[in-house]
């Protein structure tokens, strides 16, 4: 399994292609990140954290995605948004 922290510092730093098998068993191909400025100015005070799963900015379809990082498959950097 992928290590939270190296992900997540690859996302705010690139745009990144994720392969995962979604709850369902269906694979799932996303181009997501985490940088500062493409994210939309968010409240997620509320948010209960969930160390399994990562909130990540699909976008693809413009919108919050999430997946569980025990189900990842592939990783690759698509841009580098820097």
């Amino acid at each position: 399994m992928m290590k939270r922290e190296v992900l997540v510092e690859g996302l705010q730093n690139n745009v990144m292609q994720i392969i995962f098998n979604k709850v369902n068993g269906e694979e799932r191909i996303m181009h997501c990140t985490l940088h500062d400025s493409v994210l939309p100015e968010t409240s997620i005070h509320n948010k209960k954290i969930n160390n399994e799963v990562l909130p990540v900015w699909d976008i693809d379809i413009g919108a919050w995605r999430s997946f569980r990082l025990d189900s990842v498959k592939d990783v690759k950097v698509m841009k580098d948004i820097l």
